[in-house]
């Protein structure tokens, strides 16, 4: 039976080679054997999909691979949400948060995991999905009155509009009522800095223990 890092190696690779049916079968060994399906998600397909990222920033992939690398990863994910459910902490609402994708980036599973291991944390979670409109967060603060605004990008051409988002806050008026995150594969903790976002998430478990504290 392999180990908990072993499997991970396996997940990454099945992801790196767009390989659905194999991403499937590594996320059934990790329930059978009783692994950390959390740990397998982002030490083994996220690192996969950030491979897979960086490639396409390079020119050695494109839009294609991208998807079909990020499909293979929803299929693994789907067959662990259940077990993802199965850690949730039953407690009373600690918050909500709207998370969504910025505006010219497709990828979509990174922050979907994300919204996931918030939600079973005991966060209300809005999702607002893919390549989000920067006047569609606003709308979304504006609506929801959310306590958290997070926004995440896959690659440094879309990072930057994580800067706007910051800036048609503060023209609307609505920034001093929301804390904003920031996260995606280029993303720093200085770039978190540099813009003035309120907090960094380096991956899911991070933005599950950071949105927490930020609600103490």
């Amino acid at each position: 039976m392999a180990t908990q890092e072993e499997l991970q190696e396996k997940g990454k690779a099945a992801v790196m080679d767009f390989d659905e049916d194999a991403v499937v079968e590594v996320a059934e060994e990790c329930i059978s054997a009783g692994l950390d399906p959390v740990a397998l998600i982002q030490e083994g397909f996220t690192a996969g999909m950030n491979e897979i990222g960086d490639q396409f920033e390079q020119g050695t992939l494109f839009l294609p691979h991208v998807i079909a690398a990020s499909e293979a990863m929803s299929a693994g994910v789907e067959v662990l949400t259940p077990e993802l459910e199965k850690l949730s902490t039953k407690s009373e609402n600690k918050g909500t948060i709207a998370i969504g994708t910025i505006e010219g980036d497709i990828h979509t599973i990174g922050k979907d995991i994300v919204a996931t291991m918030l939600k079973i944390a005991g966060f209300n979670v809005i999702n607002l999905g893919r390549d989000v409109p920067i006047a569609d967060y606003v709308n979304a603060v504006k609506e929801n009155k959310p306590d958290i605004l997070g926004s995440s990008a896959l690659m440094t051409t879309t990072m930057v509009l994580q800067t706007q988002v910051e800036e048609q806050l503060k023209e609307a008026g609505l920034r001093d009522g929301v804390k904003t995150m920031v996260g995606g594969a280029p993303v720093t903790q200085d770039w978190a800095n540099k813009i003035g976002a309120d907090i960094y998430a380096e991956n899911a478990a991070d933005a599950v223990t950071k949105c927490k504290a930020a609600m103490e």
